[in-house]
C-alpha cells in the first residue's frame, strides 16, 4: 500500500494569471491566496504539479518569490498565507507556532453532531511508519483540540465551522471522522472515493493574522469553492 491512494483529483499547475487572480490579500509583509483543492502546496518526491511552482508570479517587484508560512492539505482549499521576505516569514512562523493566528474552516460532514456547538479534545498520532502523514486518535499522541459550531443542516449533511486550536496534521479530518461525522469526500478517514467526486469538503474559510502591533489584525475570507456549493446550499447557505 502506498501514498498514491491519497491521489484525489489531479489539478494542473496554475499560470501566472491564474495564481494572481487568487490573491485575496497583499501588503508589504505577506500575501493570502485562495488555494484550489487538489493541488499540493509542495513539489512531491516524484515531481508533479504543485502550488509553489507558480510563486514567482507573486513577487510584485520584490527580488524573491514569497514562501509558505504554513501549509494546507492537498485536497483542502482556501486561505493560505505566504511571507514576502525572510523577516516577515519568520514573524508569521512564530505567530502560527504560538497559536496567535485564528483559522476558521468550513466543512460539510456526513450526518453531524446532535448539539449545535462544542469542543473536541482528542490527542492524535501517526497511524504507522508506512503511511507517512496519516494520523489516528491516540491517547499517547500529541494534544489536539478543535472547536466546532453547526452553521446549517440538511439532506443528511451538516455544515460546520471548525476552529483548530492546535495545528496537527489532518487534525480536522481525524477529529470529524472519530466523532462519527466524517467530512464529505474524505478518502482517508471518511467514505470518500479514491478517485473522482465528491472531493474533500474542507475549506479554509477565514484567517485572522495579528501581523502588526499597532494595527488591527488582518482578516481574510476565501469564497466557497464550486465543489462545496451544492451541499452548502442543501444545508441552508445563501451564497454569502
Amino acid at each position: 500500500m502506498s501514498e498514491s491512494l491519497d491521489r484525489g483529483i489531479e489539478v494542473p499547475e496554475l499560470t501566472a494569471e491564474q495564481i494572481q487572480a487568487r490573491v485575496l490579500h497583499r501588503d508589504g509583509l505577506m500575501l493570502v491566496i485562495d488555494k484550489p483543492a487538489g493541488l499540493p502546496v509542495h513539489r512531491g518526491p516524484k515531481g508533479g504539479a504543485n502550488l509553489e511552482s507558480s510563486f514567482d508570479a507573486l513577487r510584485y517587484g520584490l527580488p524573491r518569490p514569497p514562501v509558505l508560512a504554513h501549509r494546507l492539505d492537498r485536497d483542502s482549499s482556501g486561505c493560505l498565507v505566504l511571507g514576502r521576505h525572510r523577516k516577515a516569514t519568520a514573524s508569521l512562523g512564530l505567530l502560527f507556532k504560538h497559536g496567535r493566528i485564528s483559522k476558521t474552516y468550513w466543512a460539510v460532514v456526513e450526518g453531524g453532531p446532535t448539539e449545535d456547538e462544542g469542543t473536541i479534545d482528542m490527542p492524535i498520532g501517526r497511524l504507522n511508519a508506512e503511511r507517512g502523514w496519516w494520523q489516528k486518535p491516540d491517547p499517547e499522541g500529541q494534544s489536539a483540540v478543535t472547536n466546532w459550531k453547526v452553521l446549517g443542516r440538511g439532506d443528511g449533511f451538516s455544515w460546520l465551522a471548525l476552529e483548530p486550536v492546535t495545528g496537527r496534521t489532518h487534525q480536522l479530518r481525524v477529529h470529524a471522522a472519530a466523532m462519527g461525522w466524517p467530512i464529505v469526500g474524505d478518502n482517508i478517514y471518511g467514505n470518500g472515493p479514491r478517485f473522482g467526486e465528491p472531493r474533500l469538503h474542507l475549506h479554509s474559510r477565514e484567517i485572522v493574522i495579528p501581523i502588526s502591533r499597532n494595527k488591527d489584525p488582518v482578516r481574510v475570507v476565501a469564497p466557497a469553492p464550486a465543489h462545496l456549493q451544492e451541499r452548502l446550499r442543501a444545508c441552508g447557505w445563501n451564497r454569502e
